[in-house]
């Protein structure tokens, strides 16, 4: 992977959002050694590519690219990044047999970069004003060459605002990004939607082109750096970024049928446990209405419920949300895991057009034939603590 010395094109520099008599301390701090190449993959994204690449060019305080790479979108992705001066397209090319569609847009992409850091982020991320010269700063004070964050999550429907809270809750439980910051725990996650890594680092790990069978690629290649002796940070990161990342109910559910059962090592068993905690509460209300001589069902019932809604805290949703999840979140929870599990089980995971399974069958042009899919380690990827 390695590329000829080359400037970055003008797209971004100078100082952000701080108090001046900061400004110019931070700028000096994160350009002492740091020019960023931002790779963005897009698949068919043109209801939120607009507003990455508007909250991207405004970046400041540090020099940059930004390289959409433009993955067989049949919508208007291409035109609209075309609309910003300066920005690259490029093409993300024939996809390999047994690759992922997003490791090969990213390959494409990291092949094309000329920065000393690269910042692989998703086209539905919005990033806030000085978060990139602030996330090299955060990197070099932790001595770290791979950060990644887990955006601030944008609910807007009523399934998002239910099952988000959960889902994330349970990965922050499953996976503490306490101990995947810590260099002594094995533990290694990232999100896909947001990891900066020291160019140098990802070659010397092989980069995305080592884990390109992986429809988890964050963490394979989070584990890869962690496994290398480096150390790795990550982090809610609300002050930094923030993402809607399904925006109908289809998508949500296909999403994460992709994901769950890699995600966590029993779907089955976790998805009877959440049936049977969201079935308590609601059964003891039931025994309090049917028989309320029997006054103890009550405080069993909001004991049990006010349990739900504290169990979805660590996923920082706000307390509304926390009682949708625990309404209505818990049943949809363990159904998305069932229908993951099944999903992988069957070998039919459909993602944007594309389908995965977990057998050797050659994609076709049209990419609808499968495609292979590994058992990756489960990612925190989503919004944590």
């Amino acid at each position: 992977m390695e590329r000829e010395s080359a400037s970055l094109p003008n797209v971004g520099t100078g100082s952000f959002g701080c108090p001046a008599e900061q400004t110019s301390a931070v700028s000096e701090r994160a350009n002492a050694e740091s020019t960023v190449s931002v790779i963005v993959p897009a698949r068919n994204e043109e209801a939120s590519l607009r507003t990455c690449l508007e909250s991207l060019i405004a970046q400041t305080g540090v020099q940059f690219e930004i390289i959409v790479v433009n993955d067989h979108s049949t919508d208007r992705t291409r035109e609209i990044a075309a609309s910003f001066p300066g920005v690259r397209i490029i093409d993300a090319g024939p996809l390999p047999t047994d690759w992922t569609g997003k490791n090969n847009a990213v390959i494409a992409g990291a092949r094309e970069a000329h920065g000393e850091w690269l910042l692989f982020t998703d086209a539905d991320t919005v990033h806030l004003p000085g978060s990139l010269a602030a996330a090299l700063i955060e990197a070099r004070e932790n001595g770290v060459e791979f950060l990644s964050y887990s955006p601030e999550q944008i609910a807007v429907t009523f399934w998002e605002m239910a099952t988000l809270p959960v889902v994330f809750a349970e990965l922050a439980r499953q996976y503490p990004p306490s101990k995947v910051s810590d260099p002594n725990s094995p533990e290694a996650a990232a999100n896909g939607q947001y990891i900066l890594v020291k160019r140098s680092t990802y070659e010397a790990v092989g980069g995305h082109t080592a884990v390109a069978a992986s429809v988890l690629e964050d963490v394979a290649l989070a584990r890869a750096v962690k496994a290398s002796g480096r150390r790795i940070r990550f982090r809610y990161a609300a002050d930094r970024v923030r993402t809607r990342m399904y925006r109908n109910y289809h998508q949500l559910r296909d999403g994460w049928t992709k994901n769950l059962a890699l995600l966590f090592p029993n779907p089955g068993r976790l998805a009877a446990k959440s049936l049977f905690l969201w079935v308590l509460p609601w059964t003891a209300l039931g025994f309090s209405f049917a028989k309320p001589q029997h006054w103890w069902w009550n405080p069993i019932f909001v004991g049990a419920f006010l349990y739900l809604t504290t169990r979805t805290r660590r996923a920082n949703f706000d307390v509304a949300m926390q009682f949708l999840a625990a309404s209505f979140g818990m049943p949809m929870f363990a159904y998305l895991l069932l229908r993951s599990k099944r999903a992988h089980a069957t070998g039919n995971v459909s993602w944007k057009g594309r389908i995965y399974s977990g057998g050797d069958n050659k994609p076709s042009s049209n990419d609808r034939s499968p495609h292979k899919m590994t058992q990756p380690t489960p990612t925190t990827a989503g919004r944590l603590s």
